[in-house]
């Protein structure tokens, strides 16, 4: 598509979301990794758009799920800074030539490098996270579907696709099926056992999708939010924001971040062997989703689906870390409760 029909397209989004005149072409943002952003300029002011991908908007809950998770970010808002979607034309998610969109306020900010997050940032989002665990949601009257989904993943006939496919990842992944499969059944097992106590929350606070400006945090991206056991939720949240992005899990980020978790919240009393294993959940479905991009089973274009093989030995990769990680953290974990 060339740019003078990119604009034009982006001109006829622009009257359709009442958001004034461009008055230049929209920016391409990064780190997305299912959607594309846009900064767009009008006479109005600036906006952040999300392109939603055609794949996931072809899945039948994907319309309920993204007005949930609206509905989610929109309470939240009056407790922590969040920045929930623009109501357009009474809709969260709009449709112009056949795309979905979400419109945002565009925010000063950016999200933080592993390399660059500190001890205060860290402790920060845990506080933060206690607060959003601490909201009764109960007015929206969101349905609970249950934690875990009960199927078990076909690792093998991903394997076998992939082999037929000449996958990059085939060796990886043949190499780490049998864990793929023991991964599986322990973290399912274990969310079996937690499921007893659940919350609302953000499902998906990495630091990718939180904004930082001048050292206040404003959390983005609410799309994944839904149901999960507080202590999953905790765990999973603090190794984001400890980890150097090579596997490696800082100490010091790691326990700010229960430290400023138990300030705002309770004290921890947790089965943190079960709780730890329940960290694998959220990795082998973002993998599953990567396999199915990768081979194009659900995907849009080229460039999806090589972020999808990357995004696949990336994350098996992380599955890998994580498990060598586990000792230690139950370690930290035990420590903390003790004290």
């Amino acid at each position: 598509m060339s740019r003078r029909q990119s604009d034009v397209q982006w001109q006829r989004l622009c009257f359709h979301a009442d958001l004034g005149k461009l008055v230049s072409s929209p920016e391409t943002l990064t780190g997305g990794l299912l959607h594309r952003m846009y900064l767009v300029k009008t006479t109005k002011g600036n906006y952040a758009v999300k392109i939603l991908n055609p794949e996931i908007m072809k899945r039948p809950e994907a319309m309920k799920n993204y007005m949930n998770s609206e509905k989610i970010s929109n309470l939240v808002s009056n407790h922590i800074p969040a920045l929930p979607a623009n109501v357009i034309n009474g809709r969260i998610v709009n449709e112009t030539d056949n795309q979905f969109y979400m419109v945002f306020d565009w925010i000063k900010g950016r999200s933080l490098k592993h390399i660059e997050i500190r001890t205060t940032h860290s402790k920060k989002i845990g506080s933060i996270l206690a607060d959003i665990h601490k909201v009764n949601f109960e007015e929206l009257n969101i349905e609970y579907g249950g934690i875990n989904n009960g199927h078990f993943i076909e690792w093998h006939s991903y394997l076998e696709k992939g082999q037929q496919a000449s996958a990059e990842w085939v060796t990886l992944l043949k190499r780490n099926i049998d864990k793929l499969y023991e991964w599986e059944s322990k973290s399912k097992k274990a969310a079996d056992v937690l499921s007893s106590e659940i919350v609302i929350s953000h499902r998906d606070l990495d630091p990718k999708n939180v904004m930082w400006h001048q050292g206040s945090p404003v959390v983005i991206d609410w799309e994944s939010a839904g149901y999960i056991t507080p202590m999953q939720d905790l765990i999973e949240t603090a190794t984001y924001w400890s980890t150097d992005g090579r596997g490696n899990i800082n100490k010091s980020r790691f326990l700010a971040f229960i430290e400023g978790y138990i300030k705002n919240s309770v004290e921890l009393c947790a089965d943190w062997e079960r709780v730890l294993e329940t960290g694998y959940l959220g990795k082998l479905g973002w993998l599953e989703y990567n396999l199915k991009r990768s081979l194009k089973m659900e995907c849009s274009d080229e460039d999806e689906q090589k972020l999808g093989s990357v995004q696949v030995t990336e994350t098996i990769m992380e599955l890998q870390q994580y498990e060598n990680s586990l000792p230690i953290l139950r370690d930290w974990l035990s420590n903390e409760q003790d004290v």
